[in-house]
């Protein structure tokens, strides 16, 4: 009988402080590929704490956060660099995660050109297919993040994170700062994308009705 695969994303006692104060506390949880794992609860509970715990961009202060079963607390940063494109964040604010001076292509194409794997001739193709996957024109390549909307601007985030070729994706807030009338779209298509691409999601959202429409599961957090 052969070994079941072990899960996508494997986090066990969690926790993380900020001086004397605890934002996380012995957090536990799982999340499989293709599997959507939403954290829900109120303000200052630490969901954003967890999520920066789970890309290493905090190093948490205990517990362990397994990714594709390599413990990733323990590592040193030059073994945890070439795991760093596998796991992607996805931010609230879509005008701010983007620079205001590069044009949308560029913030796409950044990604491969840190990670070595820009290619003068097939580079642009790329940054194209990248846009149209996320039902933006390529021609928007050619704009800055104030020309397009907020709708627009979270898709070429989302491009700009698949540029990557992430197994996990962490979304923290991703449709809160949108229109009502935006959110959904963006929501189809990050369910499009999951099960066109296998990809698991991490999605924090304090909006209960699209948790409920949106998760697979859903873990309560409370704050500390």
């Amino acid at each position: 009988m052969s070994t079941p695969p072990p899960p996508l994303l494997d986090v066990r006692g969690l926790v993380v402080r900020y001086g004397p104060v605890t934002a996380v506390d012995g957090v536990s949880f799982s999340l499989d590929a293709g599997e959507t794992l939403a954290l829900d609860g109120p303000s200052g509970c630490g969901k954003s704490s967890t999520a920066l715990a789970v890309l290493q961009l905090r190093r948490p202060d205990a517990g362990e956060v397994r990714f594709e079963g390599r413990e990733l607390t323990t590592l040193p940063e030059r073994e945890l660099r070439p795991l760093r494109p596998r796991m992607q964040p996805v931010f609230q604010d879509p005008y701010g995660s983007l620079s205001p001076r590069h044009r949308i292509r560029d913030a796409v194409a950044e990604p491969l050109k840190v990670q070595g794997r820009w290619h003068a001739t097939d580079g642009p193709a790329r940054v194209a297919e990248l846009l149209d996957r996320v039902g933006l024109d390529p021609s928007y390549g050619d704009r800055r993040p104030h020309e397009l909307s907020g709708g627009q601007c979270q898709r070429a985030g989302i491009a700009r994170a698949l540029a990557s070729d992430p197994r996990l994706l962490v979304l923290d807030e991703p449709v809160s700062a949108l229109d009502p009338s935006v959110r959904a779209g963006v929501l189809n298509l990050l369910a499009d994308l999951q099960d066109e691409l296998g990809l698991g999601y991490l999605f924090i959202c304090h909006d209960r009705a699209v948790v409920r429409h949106f998760a697979d599961r859903v873990l309560e957090m409370r704050a500390p």
